[in-house]
C-alpha cells in the first residue's frame, strides 16, 4: 500500500453503529464529531505486532493452558473456521486471540463481581495464528450467560470474543461469537447492534464434521474481514 492510499470506509450495512442506545456504554464513549480519514504512513504499516512468534503449544488449547488440578469444568467444544478477505481467498498468518467467561459465567477479572464460581482450572483466553488457508482452531469449554447490569434483568448469551491482528498494530479487529438457538440472542442490545442482515453472520454453525468423537462438540465460524459479506466487527 502507498503512503498516500486512505482507508477504506467501514460499510455500515454490515458493522454496528458506534452508538446504539439500546447499548448504554456507547452513549458515554462514541464520537460525538465526525471522525477524520487518515493516511497510512509507513509506521502504521509497519508498526509492531504482538504474539506471532510467541504462540505456544498450548496456547489454542484453552482446556489446558489453564489447568492447575485438573480440566476445567463444562461442555467441551471445538472452534474452527478459516478468516477470508473480501473475495474469499485465505489471509494466512492472522494472529487470532480469544477470551470467555467460564462454564458458569465468570470471567477471572477483578471486574466481573457475579457470584457464580471461578474455575480454578480454566483461565478464559488463548490464541493462535491462521495457517497457510487461514484456517485456526481452537479447543476451549461453551461459555455461560451471565448477567451485566445494562438494563433490567439483562443477560448476555453465550458468546466468546475474537481479536485479530494482521500484519501491523492499526490492523486490529475485534468481534464476538455466538452459539445457534441462543434463546438470549432476540434480547440481547450488543448482538442486535449489527444490522439485521449482518448479525446472523456473528453466528458459529454446529458442525459434526468438526466434532470430535468421545471428546468435543465441532462449532464453525468463518470470519470476513471486508466486503458485502464482512463479519460485524466491534468499533
Amino acid at each position: 500500500m502507498a503512503e498516500t492510499d486512505q482507508i477504506t470506509p467501514r460499510d455500515w450495512s454490515s458493522h454496528p453503529p458506534y452508538n446504539h442506545p439500546p447499548y448504554r456504554s456507547t452513549e458515554l464513549r462514541a464520537p460525538t464529531k465526525p471522525l477524520i480519514p487518515i493516511s497510512h504512513t509507513l509506521s502504521e504499516r509497519t508498526g509492531p505486532v504482538y504474539g506471532h512468534d510467541g504462540v505456544g503449544p498450548l496456547d489454542h488449547d484453552l482446556t489446558r493452558n489453564g489447568a492447575r488440578n485438573g480440566e476445567p469444568l463444562g461442555e467441551r467444544i471445538v472452534v474452527t473456521g478459516r478468516v477470508l478477505d473480501d473475495a474469499g481467498r485465505p489471509v494466512p498468518h492472522t494472529l487470532i486471540e480469544v477470551w470467555q467467561a467460564n462454564a458458569a459465567g465468570r470471567y477471572i477479572h477483578i471486574v466481573d463481581q457475579h457470584p457464580a464460581p471461578i474455575d480454578p482450572n480454566f483461565f478464559g483466553a488463548g490464541r493462535c495464528v491462521t495457517d497457510a488457508d487461514g484456517r485456526y482452531r481452537f479447543y476451549s469449554v461453551k461459555p455461560g450467560a451471565y448477567p451485566w447490569g445494562n438494563h433490567p434483568n439483562a443477560w448476555r448469551p453465550n458468546h466468546i470474543h475474537f481479536s485479530l491482528f494482521g500484519q501491523s498494530l492499526s490492523s486490529r479487529l475485534v468481534t464476538q461469537m455466538y452459539f445457534p438457538g441462543d434463546p438470549l440472542l432476540d434480547l440481547d442490545p450488543i448482538f442486535l447492534a449489527s444490522p439485521s442482515e449482518a448479525r446472523n453472520r456473528l453466528i458459529s454453525e454446529f458442525s459434526i464434521d468438526a466434532t470430535e468423537p468421545e471428546f468435543a462438540l465441532g462449532y464453525v465460524f468463518d470470519i470476513v474481514l471486508r466486503g458485502r459479506a464482512a463479519t460485524p466487527m466491534e468499533a
